[in-house]
């Protein structure tokens, strides 16, 4: 480590300890309506989390959420998830980082987020707890230079997003290399171009699955997935639950 790295280290270590709340953050995190925020202990239970949040949850007072676990807040359908996430975050087997992840508000409304979610350690490495935010997928950057570029690229793999649609297409459409698309993708959308594809296929996924009318399977196929089950696999990676139980949160009273 070079010196001034050491002193680095050394102001850091300096104002840590100097620092009354170690949960300074929250205050911060309040102000920001499309970001959620929460600090949970070893056990997964919240010990810090923000406005938005509470709201998200249909609360309005934190001391609802404080103490209790995934499990104890959000229905079945999703707690499962989210206790598997926080599961692997505080086991050190993994850490979230932009997952893309489709949320059902309490009025029923879907919602687009990138989570990251990391353990928390103390001095001698051992994991004490975990921290994540959800943030609200924003609006593209319209004056990225190459925005029009990228847009074709979107509105290709909208009008495609039943077939099985190659990268070397969207090369050829755009005539940027397969690193630039990557790169450029991420800085107007904040999403990788398999993101993009899985939300614009959810997205369908979602809207006809109001409609009861048509089987899982056909909506499967119309989506671009091979059958059942992969789509089954996907939506529920992505959203918690399966498309059935969706479904049945759509549908009920």
């Amino acid at each position: 480590m070079e010196k001034s790295d050491h002193a680095g280290e050394a102001q850091r270590i300096a104002l840590a300890a100097q620092i009354g709340d170690a949960f300074f953050s929250e205050i911060l995190f309040d102000a920001m309506s499309d970001i959620v925020f929460f600090v949970k202990d070893k056990g997964g239970k919240y010990v810090v989390v923000n406005q938005t949040l509470v709201r998200r949850c249909g609360l309005r007072e934190k001391s609802a959420l404080l103490g209790r676990t995934a499990s104890e807040v959000f229905p079945s359908r999703f707690a499962a998830n989210y206790a598997a996430q926080d599961a692997l975050v505080l086991s050190g087997s993994k850490e979230i980082r932009d997952q893309l992840e489709l949320h059902l508000y309490p009025n029923r409304s879907p919602g687009w987020c990138l989570t990251q979610k990391i353990p928390l350690r103390d001095r001698h490495q051992q994991i004490v707890g975990m921290t994540g935010i959800s943030r609200d997928l924003a609006s593209p950057d319209k004056h990225h230079p190459v925005y029009e570029k990228i847009a074709a690229a979107v509105e290709h793999l909208h009008r495609h997003h039943a077939q099985q649609i190659k990268m070397s297409e969207l090369v050829t459409l755009t005539g940027l290399s397969l690193a630039q698309i990557e790169r450029n993708f991420h800085k107007i959308f904040s999403l990788t171009p398999r993101q993009m594809m899985v939300k614009i296929r959810l997205d369908a996924a979602s809207t006809m699955l109001s409609q009861p009318e048509l089987s899982i399977t056909e909506i499967a196929l119309a989506c671009g997935y091979q059958d059942h089950s992969a789509f089954s696999r996907v939506f529920k990676a992505t959203v918690g639950m399966t498309p059935r139980a969706y479904r049945d949160v759509l549908f009920s009273a």
